[in-house]
């Protein structure tokens, strides 16, 4: 998937364990392959999106959550307004795919 308009991430805050990041962006903004080299966790607080992982889409919609196997490449497609955060271990980095 290309993207041209990325929604904003942000870490808020990383403990002893953990790291979280925010995740907004509006309907049509999208990020391109990638993966992160530990599982996380998605918690979605507003809005939906398609999660796509190998060939399997999965709509991520507020108030559900997800959880992203460690290194499985996947794109996001936002559908609406969307905020979500996303919880992974401390030593996991978000590696994007040429």
């Amino acid at each position: 998937m290309e993207t041209i308009n990325k929604p904003e991430m942000a870490q808020l805050t990383t403990g002893e364990s953990f790291k979280i990041f925010q995740v907004r962006g509006m309907a049509s903004m999208g990020m391109p392959l990638h993966h992160s080299t530990g599982e996380a966790i998605v918690i979605v607080l507003e809005g939906s999106a398609v999660l796509k992982i190998e060939e399997k889409e999965h709509l991520l919609q507020e108030g559900g959550a997800f959880i992203i196997p460690a290194k499985q490449n996947h794109s996001l497609r936002l559908n609406t307004r969307f905020k979500a955060l996303v919880v992974m271990s401390r030593e996991s980095n978000i590696e994007f795919v040429n």
